[in-house]
């Protein structure tokens, strides 16, 4: 596996549910040392604080640490846990995922999430999704005691397994968490990028948690921090798959990465979003753009800070999100740094206080 694949794989399997997102915050925090003054907030958002102009105006690019999952809700008495789920799952892609639980002891138990066979459901029954309460995840216990010496206690994380692997398009990735491993990512190499560059702004890359149940972390973070202006980086939904029409989806995977001009928590700066269009074409990096009428993104929280913060989401087009596995385009992930780094150097004071919709 080459250094990028291993950096992605570290980052997308690394366990971080919202409100367990401590082990990608470790993988992330190790990647970012040295690019700037790092800090938490006291909701677990990391902070890293880079500063070019000491008068030029904040620039916060956040990316969300946490991804959906599941918790240990309960374990029967023949050892069979049944769980609570963490974010927007669809019961149809849940059964017969191979799941990890993180226990308190930080070991790793594996299960696959299990319901009754087809053989003993009447016709009705087969043509019904599953009710998810009715899922349990099969652990190999057989009874209670077994699961619990195993470590595993109510509360406990819970994550799919999904090993990050190259396609047979080597453009192309498949791995679970790139919603949203993928903004942390971007944030990351945007940074490291800044090491040694100068820039007219303050940049705050921030990896946010808790995004999945209701941009929590986003809040958080916008209000420690203040900032003028601020690009929410998160997966858009890709429409190039069997099936989609284009009033669902219009973005296609390889691309380019996709600037949203709507989603359910934020209709974007206007100005700002001209001004990514501009830059994205003097650098020559190809974007798309599409709407998203459901579900919102960090910026939805963001923009709403104080008096008002310019804000935008770029994303890149991923398929299958909110499932086991995802499928994106590596090239999009290289337009999306590209584009955030060459924003960042075009975010003075000037630009900045210009950005009225």
């Amino acid at each position: 596996m080459d250094e990028e694949l291993h950096w992605i794989a570290e980052l997308c399997e690394a366990h971080g549910p919202s409100g367990y997102e401590g082990p990608v915050r470790d993988v992330l925090r190790r990647w970012l040392d040295g690019t700037g003054e790092i800090s938490l907030d006291r909701l677990g958002s990391m902070i890293v604080r880079k500063v070019g102009d000491p008068q030029g105006p904040k620039v916060m690019l956040a990316g969300h640490l946490d991804e959906i999952g599941l918790m240990v809700a309960r374990i029967d008495d023949d050892g069979f846990v049944f769980f609570q789920t963490i974010g927007g799952w669809w019961e149809q892609v849940m059964l017969a995922q191979r799941v990890a639980i993180r226990t308190r002891r930080g070991t790793i138990v594996q299960g696959v999430v299990g319901s009754k066979a087809p053989h003993v459901l009447d016709q009705e029954e087969r043509k019904k999704i599953v009710d998810r309460r009715k899922m349990f995840i099969d652990v190999g216990a057989r009874n209670r005691e077994e699961a619990e010496q195993l470590g595993i206690a109510m509360g406990d994380p819970i994550t799919p397994i999904c090993p990050t692997e190259r396609l047979g398009n080597p453009d192309m990735v498949v791995a679970k968490a790139w919603d949203n491993r993928y903004g942390c990512a971007v944030v990351a190499e945007v940074l490291r990028g800044l090491r040694q560059e100068g820039h007219p702004n303050i940049v705050y890359g921030v990896a946010t948690v808790q995004e999945e149940v209701g941009l929590r972390g986003a809040r958080t973070a916008a209000q420690s921090i203040g900032p003028d202006v601020a690009l929410s980086l998160d997966v858009g939904i890709a429409g190039d798959t069997p099936g989609m029409e284009p009033y669902e989806a219009q973005a296609k995977v390889g691309k380019g990465p996709c600037l949203l001009c709507y989603d359910g928590s934020l209709i974007p700066n206007q100005a700002l979003r001209h001004l990514a269009l501009q830059v994205a074409a003097e650098e020559g990096i190809d974007v798309q753009q599409d709407v998203l009428r459901q579900g919102g993104t960090d910026a939805g929280a963001i923009h709403l800070t104080g008096a008002g913060v310019p804000s935008l989401v770029i994303g890149v087009p991923t398929r299958y999100i909110h499932s086991a596995a995802s499928v994106f385009s590596l090239s999009d992930y290289h337009g999306a740094v590209r584009l955030v780094s060459a924003l960042v150097h075009r975010l003075d004071r000037a630009t900045v206080d210009g950005l009225v919709s």
